[in-house]
């Protein structure tokens, strides 16, 4: 597929899995400004916007046996691991699985409890953003860490803009409790079974989620120790 051809679906089905990249748009411009004067001098840049595909086997490092011990404790708790694993991607010396979100609680558990695999702390959660990604525009991602091993791994689930839920994690890594809650705020992932699922960051009234892609830059002015600073797109024009 060349930097300048729409995704072949459209970009109304979610991107299929494991059949090499998955080309999720294509962005133009260095910032993907759709108006407006383009100060950065890339104006005429145009790239694909893809996400790793499914790598096959051998993954290398320690990342087989990783992977081989989930799959057979999750096989012997009677859940296939297919079911569970959507994709494995190796990708920048990383592992990372794939996880439908209505079996994350059981994986993670598995990590963590399991004595081959041991994955004792999740550092937190990071929430992203992808609208062009059909049917999985917001993803949590989970980093796991070994301290009995010395391992590092990621797990990632996915949710539509439809229906932003993902199971908590706190019951499994209760130091998720403010990452959960601050990745809620700038994102509008709910995190089903948070004990207290609130603002963090922002006011509790605040309207929107501002680390998504289309949330609108400036056009909201702020109050600071009384003094009234205008809106970005109100203090200077490039037209």
């Amino acid at each position: 597929m060349s930097d300048t051809q729409e995704p072949e679906n459209g970009g109304t089905l979610p991107a299929p899995r494991g059949r090499g990249p998955e080309v999720i748009g294509v962005r133009k411009g260095m910032f993907g400004a759709a108006a407006g004067g383009d100060t950065s001098g890339y104006g005429g840049l145009v790239r694909t916007v893809a996400l790793p595909g499914a790598t096959s086997r051998p993954y290398g490092s320690y990342f087989d046996e990783v992977a081989d011990e989930l799959e057979g404790a999750l096989e012997e708790q009677g859940l296939a691991p297919g079911n569970a694993i959507e994709k494995t991607v190796v990708d920048r010396g990383e592992l990372t699985f794939h996880i439908a979100r209505e079996h994350l609680v059981r994986v993670a558990s598995t990590l963590r409890d399991d004595p081959a695999l041991r994955f004792e702390l999740c550092t937190g959660v990071s929430g992203v953003h992808f609208p062009g990604d059909k049917g999985r525009e917001l993803h949590a991602v989970y980093h796991l860490r070994s301290l009995t091993h010395g391992r590092l791994l990621r797990l990632e689930v996915s949710a539509p803009d439809a229906d932003p839920h993902v199971p908590s994690l706190v019951a499994v890594y209760p130091t998720n409790d403010w990452h959960e809650r601050e990745t809620y705020d700038f994102f509008g992932l709910v995190f089903d079974g948070h004990p207290a699922l609130t603002r963090i960051m922002m006011p509790d009234d605040w309207q929107g989620f501002p680390q998504r892609k289309d949330y609108p830059l400036g056009g909201i002015a702020v109050e600071y120790k009384g003094a009234q600073i205008p809106a970005p797109d109100q203090r200077r024009s490039y037209s």
